[in-house]
């Protein structure tokens, strides 16, 4: 299928909801309050561009009553005139993100093939930093509900491929039976007033296409050739066609790897039903009351600051048009009339409601916690205590069951991935390897110390109940095959018996007795001589 016609409305009308709840995940997790106030306010002073689709002003934003209340929330609520604006953010919802990573791979996963040379090339591009494009895969698929892995080369850059990450509000999915068949993505190249410059990236079995567009914010426009700009400069000399280019394997050389299904909001949308939903997703609203509610707090402490009432004759004249002052001017008004006996100078300072807003903040913290499917424990909410890996485990259960949610999603696209690049390593860079799907294992996040693996395996020890090297692979559970081998012989070695050594002190028997020398042999005794 070829890339889209010029007067195709950009991004799809399809897409629209989806990509708008997107924009709304992505303004929290990128935790910028003037852009929360973009968002929902309606501000419109250059926080967003046009491409990134901002929340315009809403007219039941400045209605009263009811509608308007429900209109728009906290964030929304434009600043009364003359005020500066206070409101504070809680970038918790980062946070969230930032956990789900690790939860996945903070350990790297394992690989393994059968070929050796595959497993050494495999190993080799494992080491090149595939765990940091993971962990930033992870990090925004928990963000934005779902998230792309793109197989990736150039010559001009290194000499083999790798994988790279495309954000779930820049791509256009194409799916057949629940299954991926296509995706195209989409930057902006160029953007001013009136002109919007896309670059798009059509992935077929088999192919890639690109193309430029030059249209307006809703329009992709007309084509232009790729060398018109420096970040598709280079394409131009490897497509075919135009704007095709041939990848030599009968693969999909990206894919989606959702959050966490089913999406509640779009499960009727047949364009976006395989979409996966965000870890914020029902809990804007949450988020959106602990914002206010630190932000009482913080108004608690302006207000809360001392100030005195002092007579105006307290204050020193500077002379005429110059005012008056009065020492530490921070703590005290002044008002009109004559000082009296107890009302010299009065003082006047608010309570600071510190326990009620923390209490307040930290339920509100716990729900949303809760919400996203994780533990109050994985966010230190009930105390840092040490523990072991089981009991860490114990309490954070609802971390570590949606972690392995997670993986289900995870593991079926990163293998496609990677044996995809398996095949291009091959096809375009000649690696002589036999490329094949690879068995990926999870790394266990919490990890027991020494001591108590030690304890293990001694009591399996002590009650016959497990062999030398399953013992082994207890203790070491990073190791492979050949090493747990190589320390099952090296004990085996150790505790062989050594040979019997005689007590020093036992009575030993005599040494042999001599035999005579030759010359003084008695004759035989032959009996009685004879008569």
């Amino acid at each position: 299928m070829p890339l889209p016609d010029g007067g195709t409305p950009w991004p799809p009308p399809n897409l629209t909801p989806v990509l708008d709840k997107i924009t709304e995940w992505a303004t929290w997790y990128g935790g910028d309050p003037h852009h929360l106030a973009v968002y929902y306010g309606g501000e419109t002073d250059g926080a967003f561009d046009s491409v990134s689709r901002a929340r315009l002003n809403r007219p039941s934003q400045y209605r009263g009553g009811a509608q308007g209340a429900l209109a728009r929330w906290w964030w929304g609520q434009p600043v009364p005139v003359g005020e500066r604006r206070t409101k504070v953010h809680v970038p918790l919802a980062g946070d969230i993100a930032s956990i789900s990573a690790d939860l996945l791979f903070s350990e790297p996963p394992t690989f393994t093939v059968d070929d050796p040379a595959t497993q050494a090339a495999l190993d080799e591009f494992v080491d090149e930093g595939l765990q940091a494009t993971l962990l930033e895969g992870a990090e925004l698929c928990s963000a934005l509900g779902g998230v792309y892995l793109r197989n990736c080369w150039d010559a001009d850059i290194r000499d083999r491929p790798w994988i790279d990450v495309v954000h779930a509000d820049a791509a256009v999915p194409e799916w057949r039976w629940g299954k991926l068949q296509a995706a195209t993505f989409w930057r902006v190249l160029h953007e001013d007033d009136h002109i919007v410059v896309r670059h798009l990236e059509r992935h077929e079995k088999g192919a890639i296409f690109h193309g430029v567009y030059e249209g307006t914010a809703d329009k992709l426009g007309h084509l232009i050739p790729l060398t018109e700009y420096a970040e598709t400069a280079a394409l131009a000399d490897v497509v075919i066609d135009g704007n095709r280019v041939e990848t030599g394997i009968d693969m999909l050389t990206c894919g989606y790897v959702p959050n966490v299904r089913p999406n509640r909001l779009w499960r009727n949308l047949p364009a976006a039903a395989n979409l996966g939903r965000s870890d914020y997703a029902g809990s804007e609203g949450l988020m959106d009351s602990l914002d206010e509610t630190y932000s009482s707090l913080m108004r608690d402490v302006r207000i809360g600051k001392g100030r005195l009432v002092v007579p105006d004759s307290y204050l020193q004249n500077l002379g005429p048009g110059q005012g008056a002052l009065f020492q530490d001017r921070e703590v005290y008004q002044s008002f009109q009339g004559l000082p009296k006996e107890g009302l010299d100078i009065q003082k006047f300072q608010f309570d600071i409601r510190v326990e009620q807003h923390l209490a307040t903040s930290q339920d509100l913290v716990v729900q949303i916690v809760r919400s996203s499917g994780y533990s109050a424990q994985s966010f230190g909410l009930t105390g840092e205590v040490a523990m072991t890996a089981t009991e860490a485990k114990a309490k954070e259960r609802r971390s570590f069951i949606t972690r392995d949610k997670k993986i289900n999603y995870w593991l079926p696209e990163l293998a496609d991935r990677v044996e995809a690049h398996l095949h291009l390593a091959a096809a375009i860079f000649g690696a002589e390897i036999a490329p094949q799907r690879p068995k990926i294992t999870f790394g266990d996040t919490v990890s027991e110390d020494t001591k108590s693996l030690a304890e293990t395996a001694e009591l399996l020890f002590r009650a016959q109940a497990a062999s030398t090297r399953e013992r082994v692979r207890l203790v070491h559970p990073e190791w492979d095959d050949v090493a747990i081998d190589k320390e099952v012989e090296a004990i085996k070695e150790e505790n062989e018996e050594p040979p019997l050594v005689g007590d020093p002190f036992a009575i030993q028997p005599g040494p042999p007795a001599l035999e005579p020398p030759a010359g003084d042999e008695e004759p035989p005794d032959d009996g009685p001589p004879e008569e």
